[in-house]
């Protein structure tokens, strides 16, 4: 009989498991920080626990994490993990070190931002991203979201990353018992420990689903990939548009500022002759005004086999600076890890390419 993975499974199911076995529920907490705060996988060495318990653990359970078939480092210090999971799926970990820093986490001050996949592949389809090529492939269990910064931890230690951002593979909110299962993992004290003001929950715009992460009160940030500022723009590159109208997902973010009491950040991405123009300027500084946000400019990170480019730096920064004149929080953020297949999914997205090819041969 296979033993159960408990990679992923919460203090109170790991109570509620140790209770069925006949054990005191406080034991389910004591395994709960073994396995996250300590990462310590062994159940012989967890030394709290009794002997006759640690032997019943080893017989019934199993820890198991996540283990890289690829790892690519760039020049400027970004690193890309592709793992396989037991189905044989792809999925990726980007590591990004700060733009000031630019350095791998093994030699940086630990200000680096750990951006994870909640999906193998996305079912959004948005034209511009290498995921959505792939199609959804499966959602990511709670254990395999966490697995991802526990890996981290495990090769480069507690400063392996000071950021978390769910804007990997995947649409986190089409996942959402687990993705909240993985963020309450991440932020108990007993567990990852991370603030959640620490962690940023990036969405293509899946209305209801913001208005019911508002209602979890799970304290994260909420980031809203917009990338166009009026509904008919917005659905010519993302075909969830046409579901999500753009005035409703709006309210929905308004109200998931309100309840949580932080800022939202909007993250566009410029596309050369399509939404980098004065009037994008103007249409995205009215479509936030009187919200507390920030956003975030990005280069096009360019997708081999995509219709998108990226503009010249000058037109860049010339928007950046244009927005920056009527909108506070305005940064602009230089494309990372070209040189490794960092946009999002594109290691993947190659990876699975290559075996539906082999498949077929």
């Amino acid at each position: 009989m296979s033993k159960l993975n408990l990679t992923g499974l919460s203090k109170s199911e790991l109570e509620t498991r140790l209770q069925k076995m006949g054990e005191k529920r406080f034991h389910g907490r004591q395994l709960f920080k073994w396995l996250y705060s300590v990462r310590q996988y062994d159940f012989e060495l967890m030394t709290d626990l009794s002997k006759e318990l640690r032997d019943k653990l080893a017989e019934n359970f199993e820890i198991n994490g996540l283990n890289p078939e690829d790892h690519r480092i760039s020049v400027d210090g970004t690193e890309k993990f592709l793992f396989r999971l037991d189905d044989n799926k792809p999925i990726e970990t980007v590591v990004i070190p700060s733009e000031e820093e630019d350095r791998s986490p093994s030699t940086s001050s630990g200000r680096n931002t750990a951006c994870i996949s909640s999906q193998a592949g996305c079912a959004v389809g948005c034209f511009f991203c290498a995921t959505g090529t792939m199609g959804l492939l499966r959602d990511l269990t709670a254990g395999e979201i966490v697995g991802q910064l526990m890996f981290l931890r495990d090769k480069y230690g507690p400063s392996a990353f000071s950021n978390v951002v769910m804007m990997g593979m995947g649409e986190p909110l089409l996942n959402f018992k687990n993705v909240i299962d993985a963020i309450r993992i991440m932020t108990d004290e007993t567990g990852l420990n991370i603030s959640p003001k620490k962690i940023v929950l990036s969405t293509s715009g899946i209305t209801p689903k913001i208005i019911k992460l508002a209602e979890e009160k799970v304290g994260v940030r909420l980031a809203l990939s917009l990338h166009a500022a009026t509904q008919q723009k917005r659905q010519v590159i993302m075909p969830i548009a046409k579901t999500f109208k753009l005035d409703k997902l709006m309210k929905a973010v308004r109200l998931y500022a309100d309840s949580s009491n932080l800022p939202v950040t909007f993250e566009y991405i410029l596309f050369a002759g399509f939404n980098d123009t004065k009037q994008d300027v103007e249409d995205l500084s009215r479509l936030v005004r009187g919200l507390r946000c920030k956003i975030n400019v990005i280069a096009y990170n360019p997708v081999p086999g995509l219709d998108f480019k990226r503009p010249s730096d000058d037109k860049i920064n010339w928007f950046g600076k244009e927005l920056n004149q009527k909108v506070k929080a305005v940064t602009v953020r230089k494309s990372r890890g070209m040189d490794i297949d960092a946009a999002c999914g594109q290691l993947a997205a190659r990876k699975f390419e290559k075996d539906r090819v082999s498949a077929q041969i």
